[in-house]
């Protein structure tokens, strides 16, 4: 009861106090009741860093989960390559890219910008490469080889040389290659030659030294261009900063002097060049037995034809057929046959070109007889010569009225399966006629018969000579007197 009385007191008294200031009194109960709620609380704590912990868990487990559905950095490289459509690879790259913790590697990043690139997709190409800039990952300085050769390819050379500059960005030292590279390129177009000159003097400041093709480059450009004295700048530069010249820096100047039809100094700079043990390539001495014969030096040509051997370099069957068809032009078709007659005994055999060109000559001087002979060592070799090889002799037989031998190059022709041209006909089959040989005129045509007939057999263009022939005979017969 007492009990009873003090909670109807506290009751009242907290009904007419400020509800903020409301105490209860310490009872019994109350402290019970406090004891509760702390566990309580502590249970909440308790599942809430439980749930935390579960978060965490499944947070790490989504972490490892999520790549899992495009892939590693390996898959994903292997995707981006084998797509043909690069702007699908560009879609694959960006995809793998919004995988949490996802990161490419770098090859993937090379392929996709080479795709781009090649795709003339210049835009993206340059998007991909700052991307990779600013991942700060290591490059391969191959890379920028690719990139200037892509702009090579697609006539930019403003934008290959600002790749070269963009290199330093990528903390990349460019390299000999790369600067060959873009010297070879800009030089293929006359308005960078300069600029091409510019940044080789240049070299230095990027931490290259220039090497000897990257001197053969603009050797090469100036030669072309006819600046035949700053090619010899250059080649002399070489010795002064100790880059050791070879074969192709030699054969270069050589070029450019025999086009400005200096060979004088062209053969001394071959002497210099065999002085120093040098061994001249093929190429170089075609380049000098093609100007030593169109300045009608056959004689220094021949000499220089036997050297070769000697000096470390077997004639081809491209320097002989020079000197052949230098002396033929210059008609001196006998000794043109001397330079085939060499060819077999230093192991060279001559081709139908050989015979084309020693046959015509021939022909041209009116040495009709051994380029008979020539026509047909070469169809025993199994040669087909072009018809006008056939008509130059047919037609010069017939010229020097010898019928006989002209209607035998006319057999082997038709029976090499060779169709006579229309001028050939026209040349022969009047003489024959004169000639009354008629029983030759039926075994030329009973040959002639044999070929296919077709457009280029030119058959009837004979009909033209027998018509003339028999109008003539018919001609002939009505002026004889008539006997009664």
């Amino acid at each position: 009861m007492k009990m009873h009385r003090v909670l109807l007191h506290s009751y009242r008294a907290a009904m007419a106090a400020p509800f903020h200031l409301i105490v209860l009194p310490r009872t019994r109960w109350r402290t019970l009741y406090s004891s509760a709620t702390q566990q309580q609380q502590h249970q909440q704590q308790q599942q809430q860093q439980q749930q935390q912990q579960q978060q965490q868990q499944q947070q790490k487990q989504e972490v490892h989960v999520k790549p899992s559905r495009i892939g590693s950095p390996a898959r994903v490289q292997k995707l981006i390559a084998s797509q043909s459509d690069p702007l699908l690879a560009k879609e694959i790259f960006d995809l793998a890219s919004l995988q949490p913790n996802f990161k490419h590697s770098y090859s993937s990043f090379h392929i996709l910008i080479l795709k781009l690139g090649r795709a003339h997709q210049f835009s993206l190409m340059q998007d991909l490469l700052m991307r990779l800039r600013s991942e700060q990952c290591p490059v391969n300085p191959s890379l920028f080889s690719d990139i200037i050769e892509i702009y090579g390819e697609a006539n930019l050379p403003d934008q290959a040389l600002k790749t070269f500059h963009t290199m330093v960005e990528f903390r990349t030292k460019p390299l000999p290659k790369h600067l060959n590279c873009l010297l070879q390129f800009l030089v293929s177009h006359r308005n960078y030659i300069r600029p091409a000159f510019d940044l080789f003097k240049s070299a230095h400041r990027y931490g290259i030294s220039p090497d000897t093709k990257s001197y053969n480059i603009l050797m090469s450009a100036f030669c072309f261009n006819e600046d035949l004295s700053i090619a010899y700048t250059l080649f002399n530069q070489m010795f002064k900063r100790d880059i050791v010249p070879d074969v192709e820096s030699y054969r270069i100047l050589m070029q450019g002097l025999c086009r400005k039809s200096q060979i004088n100094r062209a053969v001394d700079l071959l002497e210099d060049m065999l002085n120093k043990g040098y061994i001249p390539d093929a190429l170089s001495y075609t380049t000098l037995l093609n100007s030593l014969c169109r300045k009608k030096k056959l004689k220094e040509a021949y000499k220089l034809l036997c050297r070769m051997k000697v000096k470390g370099c077997n004639p081809d069957i491209v320097h002989y057929n020079t000197v052949i068809s230098g002396f033929c032009r210059e008609g001196r078709g006998l000794d043109a046959c001397k330079v085939l007659e060499d060819m077999s005994s230093n192991g060279c055999s001559p081709n139908l070109m050989s015979y084309r060109t020693l046959v015509s000559g021939l022909c041209d001087q009116g040495l009709y007889n051994e380029a008979k002979n020539y026509v047909v060592e070469m169809l025993s070799k199994g040669f087909s010569p072009h018809f006008s090889v056939f008509h130059a002799l047919i037609n010069g037989f017939c010229n020097v009225g010898k019928i006989e031998e002209a209607c035998e190059v006319l057999g082997e022709m038709l029976g090499h399966g060779e169709a006579p041209h229309t001028d050939t006909w026209v040349a022969i089959i009047p003489r024959i006629c004169e000639a009354d040989k008629l029983v030759t005129m039926e075994n030329i045509f009973d040959e002639a018969l044999k070929l296919d007939i077709t457009p280029d057999t030119r058959l009837m263009e004979a009909g033209i000579g027998l018509e003339e022939y028999v109008i003539r005979k018919i001609r002939h017969k009505s002026r004889k007197p008539q006997v009664f």
